[in-house]
């Protein structure tokens, strides 16, 4: 944690877990290897902060590690600026210990003990500055999402100068609260004018041939070391340079793999789900998770249908980094193939998310995007014939199997071949569409009134795709996929696709179901009866439905009519390939010089609120995981023997070109990358940093796809 001393804000603003209402003009990782070291700017108003860190292995928990942070001002003004920087160790409740040792009244060190690391101890580096003042907080918290309020708690207020006119914030040192015989939580504070750094150094008692402490001259000579390893590793991978992209830009697509390695974490918990087999929600079983996160201030925990376009870019970076995330994810399934798609483990997960999205429920999917990362993971562990990576698929398949079966059963239409996704609320009274959020695409519109005889084209679409990386997988074990290939076969042909999801009137691929376009939100008309008093409360809007709904194709142009093209069902040759191609450079359509937008704006659901008060989400703005998907999928046919390849091409070429270029440009311009951009400007929306799937802008740059 830090904050800026004597800013005439009483108290100074704190700044600990990431918000967007800190109004920070940007944080980002610069590099970051996903393992081992990492360097980090945060820029506040006046001045600097930049983290770097770097780790050790040996022993065994892990090894040592260093952080290093550095208050730098930003103008030679700013060099009075008083900043406070607070250091802290925390452990959950009856989860180890510490023991912090305190010589001549300042905090030098902490020792500890957990079942995860064993023995360790935390060092506190003499920092440099000037008028430096340091204290410290012994201290205990009941749960680790409420660490900033007892630290709050802990301060008390002292002079800055002699003449004690200024005040400033310290830590009053040993505040335990009655009965608690243990803290399990040490604060070092380092008050000081600009500029100043922090050094800490955290040493594993089971690395006991260690060469050097990890500091100084010698944390400054690794960390140059790792960064030209980085440097190295980055430019061999991706070939930026070569492909003309400036020093600028090639900066831009560090950060963003950077900010992408650097929001893996590592979770423990349980999830809150609800099943046909319990009234009230239950806890799952208590599970580490191992996994990327989309944005750090707005999403910092594990989605399922994110985590897979995620490994898409941590695969091709390290292969083993991904192949790890992945099984922690399989290893979360139930007995029915079942994953919760939403991971929100421990007290500092779930303090960040509302009420009404914590109760997973398992007859609930979510596109299993795994499946894309894998068919490259797979080629990979298939020719390098390494006793591990077998093993790995081995241990991989009866989990896969057990995920593909939940899909092809839980999630199957009310006709043959057709699948649904669950989840959508036919009873609401207030979405101008219900919502889906299951298929990750939250408000696109689907059929006006869910039923179990609606069909979702993308959810076919990537069963599809599962069928035929399971049928690889067995192929490479020696087991019979024989069911897996007729299963794709099957999705895959074009005349059942056509049959079950070409509209004729719309000439696009689409939903079928029962549905009406012809609705509208509107306010209730209000009824005063003499049982009830005038009420002030405003109501919301409630949906009117013009003319009856009727079962037809949902003529809905956008990013889902484009599925058949983007997991590369269509045939090559098929006139409804030049037909999509078309349609998706139509700048009435999907078409902007800034990317391909979610819906085109000839729909009647383009830009409209779904609620009186949701703005819309997916509904016109420009996403990047579906625009890699169109750039996967473009790059295929340009290369596929049939007579679009050329238009493929071109196509190809323009939109990467605008995608990119409007993603550096916004990089630039605000410091962040976005969780959307609007399709009439190009400007980030959304949370930010949003440095999930959005980070794919690297494989698109590289062409790695």
């Amino acid at each position: 944690m830090w904050m800026t001393e004597l800013s005439g804000q009483m108290p100074p603003p704190l700044r600990h877990w990431c918000d967007q209402g800190d109004g920070l003009e940007s944080y980002t990782w610069l590099v970051h290897d996903g393992t081992s070291f990492g360097v980090q700017e945060l820029q506040e108003k006046l001045y600097l902060v930049k983290t770097e860190f770097v780790k050790q292995p040996g022993g065994h928990h892990g090894g040592d590690w260093t952080a290093r942070i550095h208050f730098l001002p930003k103008e030679p003004q700013s060099s009075g600026v008083v900043v406070s920087s607070f250091f802290y160790a925390a452990l959950e409740s009856n989860n180890g210990q510490l023991e912090p040792e305190v010589v001549k009244g300042q905090l030098s060190s902490v020792r500890g003990w957990s079942q995860e690391l064993g023995g360790f101890r935390l060092k506190f580096v003499a920092p440099d500055g000037a008028s430096r003042k340091e204290s410290y907080l012994v201290s205990h918290a009941s749960q680790l999402d409420q660490l900033k309020e007892v630290l709050v708690a802990g301060l008390k207020v002292d002079a800055w100068d002699k003449a004690r006119t200024i005040p400033y914030f310290k830590l009053a040192g040993r505040r335990l609260p009655q009965g608690v015989g243990q803290p399990n939580l040490v604060v070092k504070q380092v008050t000081a004018q600009l500029p100043f750094s922090v050094e800490l150094v955290y040493q594993s008692s089971s690395f006991d041939q260690r060469a050097e402490e990890l500091s100084g001259q010698v944390l400054t000579a690794i960390l140059q070391h790792k960064l030209q390893q980085f440097q190295d590793k980055f430019h061999k991978l991706f070939r930026l340079k070569e492909k003309g992209y400036s020093d600028l830009e090639q900066k831009f697509a560090q950060a963003a793999l950077s900010n992408m390695l650097g929001s893996v974490g590592y979770f423990y918990g349980s999830s809150l789900v609800q099943s046909s087999y319990t009234k009230e929600p239950v806890k799952y079983w208590e599970a580490p998770l191992y996994t990327g996160v989309p944005s750090r201030p707005f999403f910092p925990r594990g989605f399922l249908w994110d985590e897979g376009f995620h490994n898409l870019l941590i695969a091709a970076w390290d292969e083993e980094m991904s192949k790890e995330i992945i099984g922690h994810w399989l290893d979360l399934m139930n007995v029915e193939g079942w994953i919760p798609r939403e991971q929100i483990l421990g007290d500092e997960a779930r303090a960040k998310v509302p009420a009404q999205f914590v109760v997973q429920r398992n007859s609930n999917a979510n596109p299993p995007t795994f499946f894309l990362p894998l068919q490259g993971l797979v080629r990979s562990m298939v020719n390098s014939s390494a006793a591990s990576d077998m093993a790995y698929l081995s241990a991989l398949y009866p989990r896969l199997q057990a995920w593909f079966q939940y899909y092809n059963t839980s999630q199957a239409g009310a006709q043959a071949f057709t699948y649904r996704w669950h989840g959508r609320d036919a009873t609401t009274t207030k979405q101008l569409n219900p919502l889906t959020l299951t298929s990750g695409l939250d408000d696109y519109p689907r059929a006006s009134h869910p039923t179990d005889d609606e069909r979702h084209l993308d959810l076919r679409c990537w069963i599809a795709l599962a069928a035929g990386v399971m049928r690889d997988i067995a192929v490479a074990l020696g087991k019979d996929g024989g069911e897996y290939e007729a299963t794709y076969q099957l999705l895959a042909d074009n005349k059942l696709l056509d049959q079950l999801h070409w509209s004729a009137r719309g000439k696009q691929y689409s939903d079928y179901g029962l549905h009406t376009d012809k609705a509208r939100l509107e306010k209730p008309k209000h009824v005063q009866t003499a049982h009830r008093p005038p009420t002030n409360v405003d109501p919301d809007k409630v949906r009117v439905v013009l003319s009856e709904p009727t079962y037809q194709f949902v003529d809905a142009f956008g990013y889902v009519s484009l599925f058949p093209m983007l997991l590369g069902l269509v045939e090559p040759d098929s006139p409804k390939l030049q037909q999509i191609l078309t349609d998706l450079t139509d700048r009435d359509k999907l078409w902007t010089d800034f990317g391909l937008r979610s819906i085109s704006r000839k729909s009647k659901f383009y830009g409209r609120f779904n609620t009186e008060h949701d703005p819309p989400y997916w509904r016109g703005p420009i996403w990047v995981n579906m625009n890699y998907l169109c750039l996967s999928a473009l790059k295929h046919y340009s290369t596929a023997p049939g007579p679009y390849q050329h238009l493929a091409q071109d196509v190809y070429t323009r939109l990467r070109t605008n995608l990119v270029s409007n993603m550096f440009r916004e990089f630039q311009r605000t410091g962040y990358i976005w969780e959307n951009y609007s399709d009439s400007n190009g400007q980030g929306r959304g949370s930010h940093p949003f440095t999930g799937w959005s980070a794919l802008v690297v494989l698109i740059m590289s062409e790695r796809y």
